[in-house]
Formats: C-alpha cells, sequence, structure tokens
C-alpha cells in the first residue's frame, strides 16, 4: 500500500477515438480521492491522494469522436514519472481494425510496462493494450460487443468477456470490460494503493455500486446478420420470428434446402455459432425483454419462448447470462421501471418535450 503522504500519479492516455465520459469521469473519481470526502464530512477539502494527469503523442487539443474536445497537459515525451497509465475506453465499431493506428502510444505503453508501471484499461482501451503484445498468452477482459473482433484479431489472447473486472501480468495489468467498468477499476486502484476505506469513501461519495455480477446480464445478441450468405441470412430472418416452434433446427434445414450436415456447417461458419446455440441465444434475449416489461411467471416465460421444461430454462439462463432469471427481472426490470417513471414525469415537466 502506497503511503498517503506520497501520493500516485496516474496517467490517463488520450487518442482521437477516447470517449470522454471515461477519460474524464475518471480523472474526477481518482482526482477526489481524499480531498472530496474530507470537504463533505469537516468542510474543508482534504489532500488529495491521486494526482490525475490526460497525456497524448504530442499534447495537442483533441476532438473526440464524440465532438468533445481533450484537452492533454503533457505529451508522451515530457511525461513526468507515473506510477499508474491507464487507456480509457474508445469510441470504434467492434469490426473497426486499430492495428497499427498508434506506434508512438504501443512503444511507450512498452516502455512503461518494462519499468514496472501498473498498466490498466477500461472498456474497450484493452484493444490497444493487445496492439503492444503485453496480453499474449494472458487473462483479458473486453466490453461484451467487442469480444469477438478481439478474439479473432488476438488469438493469443485468454480472453474472458463474461467479467467485469481481470488481473493480469502477474498483477501489473488490470483490465475492466464493461461500459461503465471504469468505475470498478477506479474504485480498484483506490483500494490497491489506499486501502478499502479510502476506496469506500469515494464509491459513497460517487453513489457507485460494484459491478460484481460482471458483463453476461448486460449483454445481447452482438453478430450482425451475416449478409455474405443468402441462405444463412434467411433462416436467421426467419428464425428471429419462429424461435418459440419445438423443431426451429430441423425446420432452418428445411427451409435452406440443404442436407443437414451441409446446413450446420454453413451456418456456424457464418454466424460463429450452431443453429442451436443461436436459437438457444434468441429464445434468451427475447426472455430477457419479458423479464423486464411483463409481471409474466418465470415458468410462463420459458414456455412463451419455446422451453416446456423450465428447470432447463432456468439452469440455460444462469449459465449464459450469470444470474437467475428472478434475479434478473428483480435488477433489470426495477430499472427499466425506475427509467421509465422518470421520462414520464420529465415529459410532464413545464417546457419539455419529447423527441423521436
Amino acid at each position: 500500500m502506497t503511503n498517503p503522504h506520497e501520493g500516485l500519479t496516474v496517467a490517463l492516455l488520450a487518442v482521437p477515438e477516447s470517449m470522454a465520459s471515461t477519460l474524464y469521469g475518471m480523472y474526477d473519481m481518482l482526482g477526489s480521492t481524499r480531498r472530496d470526502w474530507d470537504l463533505l464530512i469537516n468542510g474543508v477539502s482534504g489532500e488529495p491522494l491521486i494526482r490525475p494527469l490526460i497525456v497524448s503523442a504530442d499534447a495537442r487539443p483533441i476532438r473526440s469522436r464524440s465532438g468533445l474536445t481533450i484537452a492533454p497537459g503533457h505529451s508522451l515525451a515530457d511525461c513526468p514519472h507515473v506510477d499508474v497509465v491507464v487507456v480509457p475506453g474508445l469510441m470504434i465499431a467492434p469490426g473497426e481494425d486499430i492495428a497499427g493506428r498508434y506506434p508512438l502510444e504501443v512503444a511507450w505503453l512498452r516502455e512503461r510496462y518494462a519499468e514496472g508501471t501498473l498498466l490498466a484499461t477500461s472498456c474497450t482501451g484493452s484493444m490497444i493494450l493487445a496492439e503492444t503484445g503485453l496480453l499474449d498468452g494472458q487473462d483479458a477482459t473486453v466490453h461484451w460487443a467487442y469480444s469477438d473482433a478481439m478474439a479473432a484479431r488476438c488469438p493469443a489472447v485468454r480472453l474472458h468477456p463474461n467479467r467485469a473486472l481481470v488481473i493480469a501480468g502477474e498483477g501489473q495489468i488490470i483490465l475492466g470490460g464493461g461500459g461503465t467498468a471504469w468505475q470498478d477499476l477506479a474504485l480498484f486502484l483506490i483500494a490497491r494503493f489506499f486501502g478499502v476505506e479510502e476506496a469506500m469513501h469515494v464509491a459513497r461519495l460517487h453513489l457507485v455500486d460494484w459491478h460484481h455480477v460482471g458483463q453476461q446480464p448486460f449483454a445481447a445478441l452482438a453478430r450482425h446478420r451475416q449478409a455474405g450468405d443468402a441462405v444463412i441470412t434467411d433462416c436467421q430472418e426467419w428464425i428471429a420470428q419462429h424461435y418459440d416452434l419445438d423443431t426451429p433446427v430441423a425446420e432452418m434445414v428445411r427451409r435452406s434446402g440443404l442436407s443437414e450436415r451441409s446446413f450446420k456447417r454453413r451456418f456456424a461458419r457464418a454466424t460463429g455459432m450452431s443453429p442451436l446455440e443461436y436459437v438457444h441465444t434468441m429464445r434468451l434475449e427475447e426472455s430477457k425483454q419479458l423479464l423486464e416489461t411483463t409481471d409474466m411467471a418465470v415458468e410462463a416465460v420459458a414456455n412463451e419462448v419455446g422451453y416446456e421444461d423450465a428447470s432447463f430454462f432456468g439452469r440455460l439462463f444462469r449459465r449464459k447470462v450469470g444470474i437467475t432469471p428472478a434475479q434478473y427481472r428483480r435488477r433489470f426490470g426495477t430499472l427499466r421501471r425506475a427509467l421509465a417513471q422518470q421520462q414520464g414525469e420529465t415529459a410532464h415537466m413545464p417546457g419539455m418535450r419529447t423527441v423521436g
């Protein structure tokens, strides 16, 4: 644990694709450690324990893809000694190839790692870290929607897209997976260097809840409809409306006009999933929607999406989503209702109008 009197310097690495919300969110949360809690409790700002810096290749202002301007304070060349480097999430498409896009940043990250600096990433920031080769042979995570793309580009990385936080490189690399995993990452860094109590103070101050359930409950069917194989595309479009049938795979085989063996081989090549796995995924996504928006019993939900055996449905849901159907309903049904209520109240405020 770091001596509180020494403090900690954290560099937040900015590139044109950086998500400003993640970068500045971490900047504010890390910078608030000790300082803002003392202000809240004692009325006087405390001495901040963490000094966050924003660094980039040349320190010039960056126009992010969201339209916000990021103002780095240091270039890579004049950056002072730092204890931690964080690569925030990137606003890129899952299929966007970033290989060779950040040569200066990649070299700088390798140098910092060789010096013993702790490297951390949030969400899609791990895509840059993977370019360094430091994740080869290591456990890692990334936002669930980018897991297929990262696995294809970086086969040497042991990817765990269901995990919200992964520690690799014998503790020298920390990776946060989901879009808001930067909050978990910030709390983890505070706890690691200054203790759990300081991290709890920051969590209470910012009303942050640890994402202990991981990313699975938030995931949806992320694979895009396959346009390169017209036969499989037709089957995908058909199954989207008929996934609740008793023998959906057999019906897709019949519809395709192929032999069962040829159909399964072409379907897996086109989608990355077996036909049965694809059907289960479609059913589970619909069951999530029903759990969020209705009061149907779990058994009725199972039957509605095509499962006569509610016990099998429950086991499959738990294995694929990470929590039980009842837990999913409590977490996301309550959230959905609260947001709907908030939206309804806001729409009736004077001067407010609905867009869309």
